[in-house]
């Protein structure tokens, strides 16, 4: 006991860590404590593995991350997490560690002074093409008259031409695709704006799936209770990179970002955007804009959107709080950026990922694809099943 405080005194965090491995055996080391390795490391333990969990934030869930503020409301520390899924198992897997409350998002976008609703629906177009459609066959019979037609889709400014036409892609997806990618959407590809959906009738919900719920106490919680499990060990404040050379393990699962693996391999480092989230705090307000997100598309405003989210869960306080988005190129990585060059030389990581023995690479960053909540529960499923049945 002497000696074990004497290096924590001397050495930290870091050293105590290694000891940890050097005494106990753990199968599984999973570098991540959001939820890609959250739902990795809750699987294996029920399968009766040991499984070591580390993360080089201070904290675990990742980008879901939340935290109750001063004003007593529940916000994410790395923007607003609304989990949407059709797939069933997905669905009835996470019902074991929360209880969930139903909520329909909604989103709109300031544009040319109004507040219009995104996705593109009867009242977006009405608003700010000077239409009077009133019928679902008169929004289609528009969206023809407007749209552009490509053979095939090359990039992301065809997709949303060929679904909105030229005017509402230049209102509402050029200057805002450029403010969260630092690129035009013609140097994106396709995959970027087809996740956009748009409505021919005046529904306004953001998403279409079966099943759209927020966890009633957080995702922090959430991950928590996934984490709980007597086989598994959390350590946060643990940075892989300053680790790997002196503890052992028999599997690896890594769901950070690839290229940071292969820092020693020569190959230029892939791209990603970040976000700096700058939290407003109001006093005696019941509610600073009508809607939990507001986009702002045009230039002449730094930030992408506004998040107010005392919206989400219907939360009670007699003052409110707001987070403004700015995206950028440093800090954490959050978004790959999907274009040609990133996803070349992805490939090549991917090939030096392939020749790992017992190194397996999960997850958003991991797999440098952007991946939602539903999907990356999904993956995470997939290989543990995977893994498993081949075993």
């Amino acid at each position: 006991m002497y000696l074990n405080l004497f290096i924590s005194y001397i050495y930290g965090n870091i050293l105590i860590t290694v000891i940890k491995f050097l005494v106990e055996k753990y199968n599984i080391l999973v570098v991540g404590a959001g939820l890609s390795g959250a739902v990795i490391a809750e699987r294996f333990a029920n399968d009766n593995y040991k499984v070591y969990v580390i993360d080089k934030r201070d904290h675990i869930a990742g980008n879901c991350f939340d935290f109750v503020d001063s004003n007593n409301l529940l916000i994410n520390k790395y923007g607003a997490h609304l989990f949407h899924t059709n797939d069933e198992i997905v669905w009835n897997y996470i019902q074991k560690f929360s209880d969930w409350q139903q909520w329909k998002h909604s989103v709109k976008a300031s544009v040319d002074g109004k507040l219009v609703p995104i996705p593109v629906n009867i009242d977006t177009v009405n608003s700010l093409c000077c239409t009077h459609i009133k019928t679902e066959q008169e929004m289609e019979n528009w969206l023809k008259s407007v749209q552009c037609k490509y053979k095939i889709l090359t990039n992301s400014e065809e997709v949303a031409k060929s679904r909105v036409g030229e005017d509402l892609y230049k209102k509402i997806f050029k200057d805002f695709t450029f403010k969260q990618w630092n690129k035009y959407p013609e140097a994106l590809d396709v995959s970027v704006l087809s996740r956009i959906p748009v409505r021919t009738t005046f529904e306004s919900n953001y998403f279409d799936d079966t099943y759209q719920a927020l966890p009633v106490r957080g995702y922090t919680t959430l991950i928590e209770n996934m984490l709980s499990h007597p086989n598994i060990t959390v350590q946060t404040n643990c940075d892989f990179t300053s680790l790997k050379d002196n503890i052992t393990y028999d599997i690896l699962i890594y769901t950070g970002p690839i290229d940071e693996f292969f820092n020693n391999s020569g190959l230029p480092k892939l791209e990603y955007r970040s976000i700096e989230f700058i939290e407003e705090r109001y006093d005696n307000l019941a509610f600073y804009q009508s809607n939990s997100v507001v986009n702002y598309p045009s230039l002449d405003i730094p930030y992408t959107r506004i998040v107010e989210y005392k919206h989400f869960l219907n939360q009670k306080s007699p003052n409110t709080t707001i987070v403004k988005e700015f995206f950028k190129n440093t800090g954490d990585p959050f978004y790959p950026i999907p274009d040609i060059k990133n996803n070349s030389l992805y490939l090549k990581y991917n090939e030096l990922a392939s020749k790992e023995k017992s190194v397996y690479f999960i997850g958003r960053l991991a797999n440098y694809t952007y991946f939602n909540m539903d999907q990356v529960i999904k993956n995470a499923l997939d290989f543990y099943n995977s893994f498993i049945w081949n075993r």
